[in-house]
């Protein structure tokens, strides 16, 4: 048990008992719808990009920018609005999230050219806040039995809602213009915001009066925003470049002093202290890994089951079947997740990170050995969708039972953000060794660049269940 851990049970998590009961399961409910949708408009655009480029009009560097924003923003903005939701109240900053989602997707699905389709996908990245403060709701609002469950479940959705973001963009443009990609959540949106604004009880700030610390806000946006640029842009102007390495050391230097700053501040932006916690440094560490992992496979098998057999490997697979062969690891977690509170029950977070990043591990090698018919590829993705599951369910839980509660919307935030930066940073580096491996003559990447991104991913992981053995041993009563 983490020194913090009592904090979590004490008698600011609960609400008071003149408040009418909460309904939990539509509450519940509520939660998983919104972030499914987040979850899945993250991904959707991926498989979208070459018909979207060929619309507007616009070159490939462009196009990238349209998922680029989208994760910008979304790793920036996510601290600040979990520190909000503590400052000024969960519910009203869920429903300004939601709102400002809807907006950002109407701006998308309405575009005319490229400038206007990223300023809408930076508006919708400002509803990143979404998870934390769905996981500070749920802790603080359902029963104490059924927090752990209930937060494991709606973390796994990140996975089932990228599955799906892989999954349908195939059958939406086969019939229609790549704008229903928007308009079409765009009707779930609105139904997350009308809901949540019936079933989400109001609540009472945890620091009412509290100011945002801007300028500690803004420091941290500039180290983000050059890191997660120079890991982006490295596909195009290399790792080894002037650009990449100055920009990624004027990232890493703001980040530092900011993260001083931080540690002397009465109002920070995000609690320095917490982050050295036996139980919480180790979460964002294999948070960080995981990310690596999870978010380079949206990449890497895709690519590999389009290639054409006659390259000696790939089957040729449409938009559509490349989505299919994602499916298992959506399909897996959305089987997995009811069984997210008995999880927790027979064991500690610690052994259930460690035994998720093994079995994407795991995953990741067998794929990397066997992908020469396609049911070695349906059991490698069912391997990683248990992986995934196991950790996502872990990681926030591990979070939300070490720190004090009235931090819970911030400290979820920050490992948000370092799965989100382990992501973009998995995803180029197997990019770039995909492209290292490209053919003379072809210009098609060898089955060895595949292989080898599939060998960084399983390394990662490897790594992550290392990591995850720092953790306390027992999870908190």
């Amino acid at each position: 048990m983490t020194a913090s851990a009592p904090l979590l049970t004490g008698p600011a998590t609960r609400a008071p008992a003149d408040e009418p009961p909460v309904r939990a399961n539509a509450l519940l409910a509520v939660l998983a719808l919104a972030g499914t949708v987040f979850a899945m408009m993250q991904a959707l655009v991926i498989p979208a990009l070459p018909r979207i480029q060929v619309s507007l009009g616009t070159n490939a560097d462009g196009a990238a920018w349209i998922a680029t924003a989208y994760l910008l923003s979304a790793s920036i903005l996510t601290p600040v609005i979990g520190r909000l939701g503590e400052m000024a109240g969960k519910k009203r900053m869920m429903l300004a999230s939601l709102a400002t989602f809807a907006a950002g997707t109407l701006v998308c699905a309405t575009a005319g050219n490229l400038g206007e389709l990223i300023a809408g996908r930076v508006i919708q990245g400002a509803a990143g806040g979404i998870y934390p403060l769905a996981f500070a709701i749920i802790s603080e609002r359902l029963p104490r039995e059924r927090v752990p469950g209930s937060i494991g479940m709606v973390s796994s959705l990140l996975g089932i809602g990228g599955g799906l973001g892989l999954v349908l963009p195939g059958p939406i443009m086969t019939r229609l213009s790549y704008q229903w990609l928007f308009w079409l959540p765009l009707v779930l949106i609105a139904a997350a915001l009308v809901l949540a604004a019936r079933y989400i009880p109001a609540d009472r700030p945890a620091e009412a009066g509290a100011s945002v610390p801007w300028r500690s806000s803004l420091l941290m946006a500039a180290g983000l925003s050059a890191v997660l640029i120079a890991v982006t842009e490295s596909a195009t102007w290399h790792w080894g470049s002037v650009k990449t390495l100055g920009l990624l050391g004027l990232g890493a230097a703001a980040l530092l002093v900011w993260g001083r700053a931080e540690t002397r501040s009465g109002n920070p932006l995000v609690d320095m202290s917490l982050m050295r916690l036996r139980g919480v440094w180790p979460a964002n560490a294999a948070a960080l890994l995981i990310g690596v992992g999870m978010y380079a496979s949206f990449l890497i098998i895709p690519e590999l089951v389009q290639a054409p057999a006659r390259l000696g490997y790939g089957f040729g697979a449409s938009v559509t079947g490349a989505g299919l062969f994602m499916l298992p690891t959506a399909a897996v977690q959305l089987l997995l997740g009811p069984a997210s509170g008995l999880l927790h029950r027979r064991f500690s977070s610690r052994a259930q990170l460690i035994a998720g990043q093994l079995s994407c591990a795991a995953g990741f090698a067998s794929l990397a050995l066997w992908h020469d018919a396609p049911w070695e590829v349906y059991l490698a993705t069912s391997v990683l969708g248990v992986g995934f599951w196991l950790c996502l369910v872990a990681l926030p839980n591990q979070v939300v039972s070490a720190v004090p509660a009235a931090r819970t919307g911030s400290a979820t935030a920050v490992n948000t953000v370092v799965r989100n930066t382990g992501g973009a940073l998995g995803a180029q580096l197997a990019a770039a060794i995909i492209v290292s491996s490209v053919r003379a003559g072809t210009g098609a990447p060898g089955a060895s660049g595949y292989i080898g991104a599939l060998i960084l991913c399983a390394a990662a992981t490897g790594a992550g269940a290392f990591v995850a053995r720092a953790l306390p041993g027992k999870n908190p009563r």
